[in-house]
Parts: structure tokens; sequence; C-alpha cells
């Protein structure tokens, strides 16, 4: 079905302004002869429109030039789930990727304040001056904090794989992950 082009199929997302100028490939204007046809075929194109569009797709030159053809045949943007990411930039997509780590990052303090004050309250409550046990619980937990602070590079990569993966999955027109 022509609802279901595989923008992510093409050597380069036509769609996007980075990839416009591009030069095309066989590969992605056969892509398009595809749409084409197959519009011809559903009866949404007439013999002088494919024809029209078949001739200006096979002089195409540029990634750019592609999208127009397909432009009132198939969905410019994905309209199910997972959109967004679909139509993500690479900088959209890093900047995600930090967020995720920031969150992370958060999660490690917030947890450490928490559990410390859980255990020294407990401890102020429950024990008479002595032996500081609160000391252990919180020292366990404060790990994950450097963990975290010295981890960004390899966190924020992490992230940005995930990402991409499921920005090529939506493209594709693939389920999420």
């Amino acid at each position: 079905m022509a609802e279901a082009v595989p923008w992510g199929t093409f050597s380069a997302d036509p769609r996007r302004t980075e990839s416009a100028s591009l030069r095309a490939s066989d590969r992605d204007r056969d892509l398009v002869h595809g749409v084409l046809a197959e519009a011809y075929a559903d009866g949404r194109l007439d013999r002088a429109e494919y024809d029209e569009r078949s001739a200006a797709t096979a002089a195409a030159k540029t990634l750019g030039e592609l999208p127009p053809m397909l432009a009132d045949l198939v969905p410019m943007t994905p309209t199910r789930p997972g959109s967004e990411l679909a139509r993500a930039t690479p900088d959209e997509i890093e900047a995600q990727a930090v967020r995720r780590w920031e969150h992370q990052r958060r999660e490690a303090v917030n947890g450490l304040i928490f559990i410390s004050v859980i255990t020294w309250a407990i401890w102020a409550l429950t024990s008479a001056p002595g032996f500081p046990w609160p000391i252990f619980p919180m020292l366990f937990v404060a790990m994950r904090v450097p963990q975290v602070l010295m981890n960004k590079q390899e966190i924020v990569a992490r992230e940005r794989e995930k990402l991409l993966k499921k920005q090529r999955k939506a493209l594709e027109g693939g389920p999420e992950s």
C-alpha cells in the first residue's frame, strides 16, 4: 500500500533539509516509481499525470526533488504513534539522549537524599546516640551518583543508539520496540 512508503529505505530521508541536496540513487528513484505505479493502478493518478511524474522522477538528480512527486499520494510525516521520534532531527535525538542522562542523574541524587533522610530519621528516632549505621545504606546508594556522573558519554551514546533504532523502525513503518 502506498501509504506505507518506507522513507527510511531511501539512501537518506529525502524529506530532511540536510539530505535534500544529496544525489539521488537509482534505488531512490525506483522507490518513487513503485509508489507512482501503485497510485496509477489504484486510479489515483491518470495516465498523463503518471507519465509526467515518472519522467520528473527519472530526471531527478537530488533527493530533494523526489518528495514532491509523492506529496499528494502518501503521508509526508508518520501518522502512527511514535511519529514525533520519526520526525526528530539528529540534534533533537541528541538532546533527548542528554535529557535521559540528566534524568538518571536526578534519580541517583534523589535516591541518595531519600535514603539518607529516611535512615537518619529512623536512627535519630530509635537509637540513642550510638553507632551511626545509616552511613552504610547511604554509602551504598551514593555509589550510583559518581557512576552516572562519570559515565555521561557512555549513557548518552547508548540512549542515542536506542533512539536512532526506534526512529529507523518508525520511518520504515515497523513496530516500535
